[in-house]
């Protein structure tokens, strides 16, 4: 080969490398920042996608109706009041919190991927009515918090320090129980496994996912329709230089083989979201004292929905084993 062909591959093969990791980085920015994703034709597809993979049964829509309408009611409550911290690394984190005048029962409501505080309002409402103190903030690069890339549980577990100190400063004696939905459950068990304070008592995590990783690369397969390799082993570097977190090490299934704290481990059967299996790994890997609840018939964060009274009266029996009125 002449050194002008020679020089042509090389020249080919750097313009094809840039494009490459053009287009990676593109990738992470449509998974991890809302405001990017929010932009692209495939939004509204992958919104409707995720729609149809929910269970679409007339009662189970008819109690999500009714619980939506219960929460919204709860955040025009003349108590709660919105709350702010800083990030560690210098972001404004936003919330509402309803603090009771009796009592030291507290829960910290965490939402899901690309979700809000508002998510959580109909769950705020029944712990307040069950005599918790309430906090509900909105995740960094989510509803009303400053941020530029979504956590994933990494960076969220490392943000639920500051609101639990604020708590603390609040009531010292303050006995916390983290209830999280899908990513929020995620960032929950991932909390509970590092150096806590006592006050945490107990985790409820609805329809958590065992780990980052195959989150990410279930995701790019069902959404962008791309292969895993090398696809995700090269936005995992991405996402390591731009948002600061390995994928790999963002594990929830490591975190329950070592967290102490007592934790109820709630999915829906028909989960297509995040696969029912995901919990039972999750579970069979916890040395905590544990308990697990399957809802037939509830998709992805639908459990409450399908099955409300056995839902509460279920959560409600398992932490009153470890907080007290």
């Amino acid at each position: 080969m002449t050194k002008k062909g020679i020089r042509n591959l090389i020249i080919i093969a750097l313009v094809l490398f840039v494009l490459y990791w053009a287009a990676v980085w593109f990738l992470v920015s449509a998974v991890l920042v809302p405001s990017f994703m929010e932009r692209l034709d495939a939004f509204d597809r992958i919104v409707e996608q995720s729609y149809a993979e929910q269970v679409q049964e007339t009662a189970l829509m008819q109690n999500s109706s009714a619980l939506y309408s219960i929460g919204q009611a709860w955040g025009r409550r003349k108590d709660v009041e919105e709350v702010e911290i800083l990030s560690e690394d210098g972001y404004r984190l936003r919330g509402v919190m309803e603090q009771r005048a009796e009592g030291h029962r507290w829960v910290v409501l965490l939402h899901g991927y690309t979700g809000s505080r508002q998510m959580m309002y109909s769950y705020a409402y029944w712990y307040a009515e069950h005599g918790y103190s309430v906090l509900a903030p909105d995740f960094r690069c989510q509803g009303e918090s400053e941020g530029d890339y979504i956590g994933l549980g990494a960076t969220d577990s490392r943000d639920l320090e500051g609101w639990i100190g604020l708590i603390l400063q609040q009531d010292p004696q303050a006995q916390i129980v983290l209830h999280g939905l899908s990513m929020g459950a995620s960032t929950a068990l991932i909390y509970a496994a590092g150096d806590i304070p006592e006050n945490i008592r107990a985790v409820v995590a609805d329809c958590a996912f065992t780990d980052a990783y195959s989150m990410f690369k279930e995701k790019i397969g069902s959404w962008f329709h791309l292969p895993a390799f090398p696809v995700v082993d090269s936005a995992e570097l991405v996402i390591r230089l731009r948002a600061g977190y390995d994928l790999k090490e963002t594990s929830p299934l490591k975190a329950v083989s070592v967290s102490k704290v007592p934790t109820f481990f709630i999915h829906g059967k028909e989960d297509r979201m995040i696969p029912v299996r995901m919990c039972l790994e999750l579970y069979n890997a916890a040395i905590c004292e544990k308990e697990i609840m399957i809802v037939d018939g509830a998709g992805h964060a639908q459990s409450s929905e399908k099955e409300p009274v056995r839902y509460f009266g279920e959560v409600e029996n398992f932490l009153g084993r470890f907080t007290k009125q």
